[in-house]
């Protein structure tokens, strides 16, 4: 397939992308082997499209292929700086359109979004196992020197395995 030719795009979710986002995110929630509902999933759903909330999607496809991926994003509060960054929760490209450079797209939308809000950074973190999507974010950020933690004995992290103390 010939990919300088494929025209590509991304953009903010529209109420038209429910069954097509909804189906990626299951996708998505299955890879991580994170437990997911149909009623979790309306829940974000409802979050992406309320204009009050702060959690944001854009998603990505061909015109050939249609919506084929999507990123959610997120402002938050840095106290330390006294700036608001931004984080990326979440992103996922279908196999079928890995390799177009969809996932470059996706990242460099939130950066946008971030340079035309004023917020000072984005950040992210992938699974230490992730490599193919690491050699892509070694390519257009760096990794940073903080560990991430999370509270409770019993808490599972984002692949449903126990944490360990």
């Amino acid at each position: 397939m010939d990919h300088v030719k494929i025209k590509k795009w991304v953009r903010p979710v529209c109420p038209g992308d429910k069954t097509r986002w909804e189906s990626m995110f299951e996708a998505y929630a299955r890879v991580g082997r994170q437990h997911q509902t149909a009623e979790m999933r309306a829940r974000v759903w409802d979050w992406v499209q309320n204009p009050d909330r702060q959690v944001f999607c854009n998603m990505a496809g061909t015109d050939e292929a249609g919506s084929v991926g999507f990123i959610h994003f997120r402002a938050y509060e840095r106290p330390l700086p006294a700036t608001i960054g931004c984080y990326i929760d979440d992103m996922f490209v279908c196999p079928s359109a890995r390799g177009l450079g969809l996932a470059e797209l996706l990242i460099e939308s939130v950066c946008e979004s971030a340079s035309q809000n004023g917020w000072d950074v984005v950040r992210w973190m992938t699974s230490e196992t992730n490599y193919r999507a690491r050699a892509l974010y070694d390519r257009i950020g760096f990794k940073t020197k903080w560990i991430t933690y999370q509270a409770g004995e019993n808490s599972t992290d984002l692949t449903g395995e126990k944490s360990q103390r």
